[in-house]
C-alpha cells in the first residue's frame, strides 16, 4: 500500500439482570440496544464490528515519534552515523521504555533509522520491555538522512508507515533524529513540539487504514496525547 502524495444482558433470561460488554474508549465504537420478544432478552449490539452487513468503522491509530537517546562524542574519529550511546543515554532509554509501557503505548511495528545510536536505543528498550521485542522491526537508512532535510520528514514518515504497516496494526513507533523528528511531530499535530534526546511524541488519529488516518487528519490534525521524557 502506498499513500504518497496524500497530505494531508447479555442478559440472562430475566430482564432485570443484564450486563454491558466493556469496550475500549479509544476506538470510537458506539453501542445500540435491540430487544427480542423471546424470553424478554435484552441484547446489546455493537456498532462497528465488521460483518457483511456492518463494515469496519474507523479506529484510533497511534504514532510514536521517538528521538534516539543521548549519544557519545568521546571518540571523535567515528562517523556521526556510528556514534554509540553515552551512559546517560543508556539510562534514559531504560526509563522511557518503562514509561511507554506504563502508558500502554507499545508498538506492534517499529520503523527505525539504522544509525548506531538509534539501534542501541531500541536494543535497550527491547531488553527492558518484552512488547518492544515482540514488535516487527524495519531499519530504514533514509530515516538518518531525511532528518537533516528541512520540512521533508513528515511526508517521508507517512510514506514509510503506509508501506510497511497493515491495517490491523494500530500502534507504530518511528525512531530517528532531529531536526526532522521535531519538525514532523509539530507538522502532524499543529503544535510546537520540542523533542530532546530520548523524548517521544505520542500522536493519535482515526481511520479504517493508515492511509485514511493520514488523509483525514492531514497536517495539523493529529492529536498530541503527550510528550514522554526520561525524567
Amino acid at each position: 500500500m502506498n499513500c504518497s502524495g496524500v497530505l494531508l444482558p447479555l442478559a440472562n433470561t430475566t430482564a432485570e439482570a443484564f450486563r454491558r460488554v466493556p469496550l475500549s474508549s479509544t476506538t470510537g465504537i458506539r453501542r445500540k440496544s435491540f430487544y427480542s420478544t423471546r424470553n424478554s432478552l435484552v441484547v446489546e449490539a455493537v456498532e462497528g464490528q465488521a460483518s457483511p452487513d456492518n463494515p469496519a468503522e474507523s479506529v484510533a491509530r497511534r504514532l510514536i515519534l521517538l528521538r534516539h537517546a543521548h549519544s557519545s562524542w568521546e571518540n571523535r574519529s567515528l562517523r556521526d552515523h556510528d556514534r554509540p550511546l553515552s551512559k546517560s543515554g543508556q539510562a534514559d532509554a531504560v526509563k522511557v521504555s518503562h514509561k511507554l509501557q506504563q502508558l500502554g503505548w507499545i508498538p506492534e511495528l517499529i520503523l527505525s533509522s539504522d544509525a548506531l545510536r538509534t539501534r542501541e536505543t531500541l536494543k535497550i528498550m527491547q531488553e527492558q520491555v518484552r512488547g518492544f521485542l515482540e514488535a516487527k522491526v524495519h531499519f530504514i537508512s533514509s530515516f538518518y538522512s531525511i532528518a537533516a532535510m528541512d520540512g521533508q520528514t513528515a511526508e517521508h514518515l507517512q510514506q514509510a508507515i503506509c508501506k510497511y504497516s497493515k491495517d490491523d496494526i494500530l500502534t507504530v513507533m518511528c525512531m530517528g533524529h532531529n531536526r526532522g523528528w521535531e519538525e514532523a511531530a509539530s507538522a502532524l499535530s499543529g503544535a510546537s513540539i520540542e523533542l530532546k534526546t530520548c523524548n517521544a511524541a505520542l500522536l493519535e488519529a482515526t481511520g479504517k487504514s493508515w492511509e485514511e488516518a493520514f488523509s483525514l487528519a492531514g497536517f495539523g490534525g493529529w492529536k498530541l496525547q503527550a510528550v514522554v521524557k526520561p525524567d
